[in-house]
């Protein structure tokens, strides 16, 4: 196959991929107006539903703007050859491979952050501005870029350089030690991600002694559920929405409950959603996931250690040498419809485990106390009610909420 001909089966997957987003969004956003489902009525009064559908519709208009911009500064930096020019600059800079592939790298994330930095910022600070949902300023705003910036360039910088090097001493075989040291770097990182990361953003405070402290405890020991660890984090400084997470496993395992949730439910309401925490961890979800995950990166890994040799894929992209950091480009872009599916299969298999573990919950707690949690967080996040079901299948890691409400009371 001729550079040329990869060169538009690039181009024609991005444009593929943008044209067939753009379509499930149209027919999700047809859905806006619908009218509520009955056993959810209760959720909204008519003017609050009002004000959700114009949130959606606000997203949605600025999603498509801000899809489009992206697809056309791709494609502008794919025809003017950007690729080749960017690494014309990393490689005036340095002839070690690993330090050419990081600064090139590093030069595109930068300058594509940098470009679309004012559409986040849009968005934080106009539209969840205009619907109650922000509170972070403008300090936070850019503290978090840079810190973002920070540990991405830290965190895989350091990963693509223990790649290349592993490319360089190995050759076709690197992917065998690459599989290894993700898979030893995603443990950890599952382990230790609420004491290392979360803290550059975050506050985490142990839960103080109290109702809901006693209240978690005494569900804990009835569920059988060994539970040390229970933070909250100060979600509030950013925005007014709720969530609760659970981290690690063994030793390491916690609950992080946002400040905003335990200000928005009832104890019984945050002891239930903890219930369905702690199913995910019972049903071994979090092991399963992991599991398939590390399982997926080497079927990866293995397909890019037979592509990369391909020379044809640097010259695609107008680079005339081959070259690891521009056929990782080139590879990536081309398997992406695989991955779209193993995404599709993902959430589908994420939406089951949603159910067990909103089973395990009713089991060991009760299901009106979730039913009533899961109302009040789709209320106070003006969450969108009536999706279509292509979006859901597409885009959902979770069941609809009227899926899970259906479920719980069938139980």
């Amino acid at each position: 196959m001729t550079p040329a001909t990869l060169f538009y089966i690039i181009i024609g997957i991005l444009v593929l991929d943008f044209v067939i987003d753009q379509c499930i969004d149209y027919l999700n956003a047809r859905h806006f107006n619908d009218a509520v489902p009955g056993i959810l009525r209760d959720i909204y009064s008519d003017k609050k539903y009002l004000e959700s559908q114009a949130y959606k519709k606000a997203n949605y208009n600025f999603s498509r703007l801000s899809a489009a911009f992206s697809l056309l500064l791709t494609l502008a930096f794919f025809f003017l050859d950007g690729f080749a020019y960017v690494d014309r600059i990393a490689r005036s800079i340095t002839d070690n491979e690993i330090g050419i592939a990081l600064l090139f790298f590093g030069i595109i994330f930068l300058a594509s952050d940098i470009l679309t930095t004012p559409f986040a910022y849009y968005h934080t600070f106009v539209i969840e501005e205009k619907f109650g949902f922000n509170k972070t300023s403008v300090k936070t705003f850019l503290l978090d870029k840079l810190k973002g910036w920070l540990i991405g360039g830290l965190l895989g910088g350091g990963i693509l350089a223990l790649i290349i090097w592993f490319y360089d001493i190995a050759g076709p075989d690197f992917w065998i030690y690459a599989w290894i040291a993700v898979a030893v770097f995603t443990v950890f990182t599952n382990m230790f991600y609420s004491k290392l990361i979360v803290p550059v953003f975050n506050k985490q405070t142990p839960l103080e002694e109290g109702e809901l402290r006693s209240a978690i405890e005494k569900y804990a020991a009835a569920a059988g559920f060994t539970l040390d660890n229970i933070f909250v984090i100060d979600g509030s400084k950013r925005s007014t929405k709720a969530n609760a997470y659970f981290s690690g496993f063994g030793s390491q395992k916690r609950i992080t409950l946002y400040d905003t949730l335990i200000n928005d439910l009832e104890t019984d309401e945050i002891v239930a959603v903890l219930a369905h925490e702690v199913g995910h961890y019972k049903k071994k979800h979090i092991l399963f996931t992991m599991g398939t995950s590390l399982f997926l990166t080497g079927i990866t890994l293995y397909i890019l250690s037979l592509c990369i040799q391909i020379p044809e894929l640097s010259y695609a992209l107008g680079v005339p040498e081959r070259s690891f950091h521009i056929g990782l480009i080139a590879f990536g872009i081309l398997y992406s419809p695989i991955s779209e599916l193993t995404g599709f299969i993902m959430n589908y298999c994420s939406r089951v485990f949603e159910y067990q573990a909103d089973d395990y919950a009713r089991e060991s707690f009760g299901a009106e106390p979730l039913i009533s949690a899961l109302k009040k967080l789709s209320a106070g996040n003006l969450s969108n009610l009536t999706p279509h079901p292509a979006y859901v299948k597409m885009h959902y890691s979770h069941p609809t909420l009227l899926q899970r409400v259906q479920n719980l009371r069938k139980g």
